[in-house]
């Protein structure tokens, strides 16, 4: 395309009823939605690239893709056109065009999650959240948590398959919210692995829980050596969110 532009994209979904971001062989993907709407409306086959390769089930608020296209149709005429064309659980938010060199996956600084897990029994937000009907000390995951920060090897906070190219991920912020009986974490990083987060949060119940001290939790960070056993569960997809990628000018 030699007279392409790239085009920008801020989306939000609900991931319950995805296999993910990208496209599979089977199931819906957002990726895939947005592939056969943009085609419909621009006229060209397109194929978007995500800021982050959201698994199957989890939420975003502001996940961030990028095409380019030869079409002249100006960003606020895109949006109308894509959230009419897309399903109900998939939203563009914003769009603009931005510079050549812009990459929704390589161009970003960091990105921030948060996951939220429910102490009791709720209907509505079930989708949302993860439901454990057992007390936790959160003061204890709390203090855990706080050996994230900074840069640490997460072999054992991850899904090696397919291997990554580095362990390595530097941790920039960690958050607890509590509000009545709901908690939530939000981590924001450089980088994360795949299964990272839910990975994390996994094994801070358990700290929660007495199953694990929070020195031992600061030990599988200092230890690049550890494996994927040696932490715990992965939590389930329905309590991450994809909140916000930063990029340079933003």
């Amino acid at each position: 395309m030699s007279d392409s532009r790239t085009i920008r994209l801020d989306l939000e979904y609900d991931g319950a009823d995805f296999v993910g971001w990208q496209v599979q062989k089977e199931g819906r993907s957002v990726q895939g939605e947005l592939c056969r709407c943009l085609s419909t409306f621009l006229q060209e086959e397109v194929v978007p690239v995500a800021a982050g390769r959201t698994d199957a089930g989890t939420h975003a608020l502001g996940q961030v893709a990028h095409f380019r296209t030869a079409s002249a149709h100006p960003p606020d005429r895109m949006i109308r056109a894509l959230n009419s064309l897309l399903p109900d659980d998939i939203a563009v938010t914003a769009a603009s065009e931005v510079g050549a060199e812009f990459h929704a996956r390589y161009s970003a600084l960091s990105k921030r999650y948060r996951y939220r897990i429910e102490t009791r029994k709720g209907a509505l937000e079930r989708r949302f959240v993860w439901t454990l009907y057992r007390s936790l000390d959160c003061d204890a995951m709390i203090e855990a948590s706080l050996a994230l920060r900074g840069v640490h090897s997460f072999r054992a906070f991850c899904n090696s398959d397919p291997e990554p190219d580095s362990y390595k991920c530097d941790i920039l912020d960690t958050s607890w919210t509590r509000q009545g009986s709901q908690i939530s974490f939000e981590i924001v990083a450089n980088r994360f692995l795949r299964h990272m987060v839910r990975i994390i949060v996994g094994t801070l119940v358990d700290v929660g829980e007495g199953r694990l001290t929070g020195a031992a939790f600061a030990e599988l960070l200092r230890d690049g050596r550890s494996e994927r056993s040696a932490a715990g569960a992965t939590a389930p997809a329905q309590g991450l969110c994809l909140l916000r990628v930063h990029y340079p000018d933003d």
